[in-house]
Order: C-alpha cells, then structure tokens, then sequence
C-alpha cells in the first residue's frame, strides 16, 4: 500500500546496518533500523533462512506471517557463516557497513573470526551491538539465553501471577523484544556520538535480555535496598496503586480502571453511585486507598456488576476516570482509533495483501514505513553479493553449489 509519505525522507537514510543471527532479540533490533530508512542487509542461513521464518502461523508457501512483518524492508541474503568463504563475505560486507548487529552466544563471533576486534581493522567506525542473554562479561556469559529463562532471573516472572500460584508469562517473547529496542536504541546513540566526530571510532554495545527485563523493574531495586521490601505478585492489581484493576461486568466482559490519582478517584467514585467514599478521608490520599484497597475494589466491583462493559466504559470516559475494555487482536483491528491513528500498514505477498503493524514512534517530519514485506530467503543475493561485492555470476553459481550461499 502507497501512502503520502512514501517518498519522504526518513532519519536513518544512508545508515547501512548487517544483521546476523536469528530469532528476535537481534531482527527486531534490525527492523526498527529498517523501518526508519535504515539499508538493513539480513544474513541467513542458506536453506530454510531464518527460524523465525516457520515459527507459529504459517501461509500456503509454509512461510509464518510473522516474517513477513520481522522481515519488512530488509535485503536477504544466505551465507553458511560455518563455511571460511561465508565468513569472508561477512568480513567484505562489514567493511562497508556502519552497524552490526549480532545474537549468537558469546564467543561464537570471535570463534569464527568475526568479532569487533576482528573486524576494527578494516572498518574502525564500525558499531557493533552485541545481544546475549546474559551479556558478553560475567560468570553467566556463556549460557544459553532465552527471554523465557532470562525473563525469569531478569525480575520479570516473580512478579508476574497471582500470590501463591506458579508465575505466568505473556504469551509473547517479550524479553526478546526488549533486548531489540535497548539495541537500537544503543545503536542511534553511538551513530550520534559517531557522527558529531569525524575522527571518532565506533563502539561496541553489550546488550542483555536479562538485564532489558531488569531495566524495566521501576522502583523494584530502592525499594529493597531502601525498606527490605521484596515486591510480590499482585494478581490483577499493582502494589501500591488503588484503584487500579480488572472489574467484571454483567455482561461478562471485563474492563480495566486505572483511578489511582486523587481526583479521579472522586469521580470515579461519584459515578460509581458512591459519593460518601469520595469524600472519605480515609481514600484522600493513594496511601489510605492502599490500606482499604479491599474495600474500594469491592465497591467498584459491585457497581460494574449491574452494567454492561460498554456502559460502563461510557459512563467512566464521560467522567474523565481511565478505562478501558481488553482487547483480542480482532477488536483492534475493527476498532476506529487504531485505524485513523495508523497502526496497521497494508503490503502484498505473493499476490495478496496483508495487514502488518506499523511501528512507532510516529515523526512528524521523517515518519518511518513499510516498504516490503518479509522476503524470501536470499532474494537479494544478486544485489549484494553480486552488485555490490563484484561477484560474477558463476562465481555465485559456484558458492551455491558449494553450500556457501
């Protein structure tokens, strides 16, 4: 699908970023680079390419449509790094490169002479991100790392749940995809430190899942070292904030209300038939509501019990009280403000068209886009390692047969 920014410029055009590795900790990284304008040249494995490419639903090609999102705007090419001429195609594309990304476990690049030291001779400008499960330093280094596993020493799974039962997980990988943004994120800073130098060098960076799921653990950290208070999991709610939770409504949908601020307690509580518990000192302030937290949420309960969950959301979205009903995939997709805000992008694979998320941030003047969806595997072999490495055609036909490409 064409929009009016097609043609627009975007805030990472000329950046030129290799993207090695697999699964989603380092594509995601990739992608949003990618979706900024970035050039993002995607090393696969010849074959079946990335594993990502048959993970979860797959289309009639045997392609999951995940890919076709991860994969967006992104120049595949195959590469068997195992083999010592796969390497050395590496080592001629990041000679040219401004960024790599990688997210294999540590030590395998240098195992494969392909490390940042490896690398700096030909290329000291380069910036080298690096994405581990533990990171590439420390007793842990050498394991293996999931976001399952590292979610869980990460502080994320202990809170996770309701008190006394087994800790749960969102049915995402969402250490991964945390790993991917603090990546980029350190990426664009060591671009700007870069690129405001001449003469500067460029920089590794050491990202961990573990330690991506750590930096999102608010006050977790102070609060045990300030007060020895261990944070337990809290179900439906959030320590320390009242009201705030899932009510069911007689309908047998559920909606969340977030009315944890002192006024809009008041107004929620007044909208809730409950004026009395407005002007109760004892809910004045989070700290009291925290001590009859019990009270508040049966009283909100109770009330949304008598309505159903559009009512209800209309009554609180009139007060001004945050609400809002839980949504499944579809309910965003039919839902008017997902559409006129942009969130989904339309792109044609194999024929037919496919809605894919946009990515945000949304810039006004250089806003990130789809250009094309996930490709197939080496589809860009010709461009890059022909085009632009000066390969010939049988000096490619020669590196198929040999399983080089």
């Amino acid at each position: 699908m064409t929009t009016k920014s097609d043609h627009r410029p975007r805030p990472l055009d000329h950046v030129r970023v290799l993207e090695l590795g697999q699964f989603i900790a380092g594509p995601f990284a990739g992608t949003l680079l990618a979706y900024f304008g970035a050039e993002c040249i995607k090393v696969e494995p010849p074959g079946k390419g990335d594993q990502s490419r048959e993970w979860r639903v797959l289309d009639e090609t045997g392609t999951s449509f995940w890919w076709r999102s991860l994969g967006r705007n992104k120049k595949s090419i195959t590469i068997n790094l195992r083999e010592p001429a796969g390497r050395d195609l590496v080592r001629r594309l990041a000679a040219d490169a401004d960024v790599l990304i990688e997210n294999f476990r540590p030590g395998k690049m240098e195992e494969w002479g392909l490390g940042p030291n490896d690398l700096e001779a030909s290329n000291p400008r380069l910036i080298y991100a690096r994405i581990s499960g533990y990171g590439q330093s420390g007793p842990y280094a050498s394991r293996a790392g999931f976001a399952s596993a590292c979610e869980a020493i990460g502080g994320l799974r202990y809170i996770t749940g309701f008190p006394g039962e087994a800790p749960v997980r969102p049915n995402l990988s969402l250490g991964d995809s945390l790993a991917g943004l603090h990546a980029a994120f350190g990426i664009l800073l060591a671009l700007i430190e870069r690129n405001c130098n001449e003469d500067a060098s460029g920089q590794i960076i050491d990202v961990a899942i573990y330690e991506a799921v750590f930096n999102m653990l608010e006050s977790v950290v102070p609060e045990y070292t300030g007060a020895g208070v261990i944070r337990e999991p809290s179900g439906s709610t959030i320590t320390g904030a009242v009201p705030s939770n899932t009510y069911l409504c007689r309908d047998g949908h559920y909606v969340v209300i977030g009315g944890n601020a002192d006024s809009i307690f008041q107004r929620l509580m007044r909208t809730a038939g409950r004026p009395e518990m407005a002007e109760d000192p004892r809910f004045a302030d989070n700290t009291g509501r925290v001590a009859h937290g019990r009270e508040i949420d049966d009283a909100i309960g109770a009330w949304t019990a008598t309505l159903d969950s559009k009512e209800v959301l209309e009554e609180l979205v009139e007060a001004s009280v945050p609400a809002s009903p839980i949504y499944t995939v579809e309910d965003m997709m039919q839902d008017p403000h997902f559409r006129s805000r942009g969130l989904f992008e339309r792109v044609e694979v194999n024929g037919k068209s496919l809605e894919i998320p946009s990515l945000t941030p949304k810039l006004s003047a250089t806003p990130g886009r789809t250009d094309w969806a996930g490709t197939d595997a080496g589809s860009h072999n010709a461009e890059i390692l022909g085009a632009r490495l000066g390969l010939t055609d049988k000096e490619l036909d020669d590196l198929r047969l040999s399983g080089v490409i």
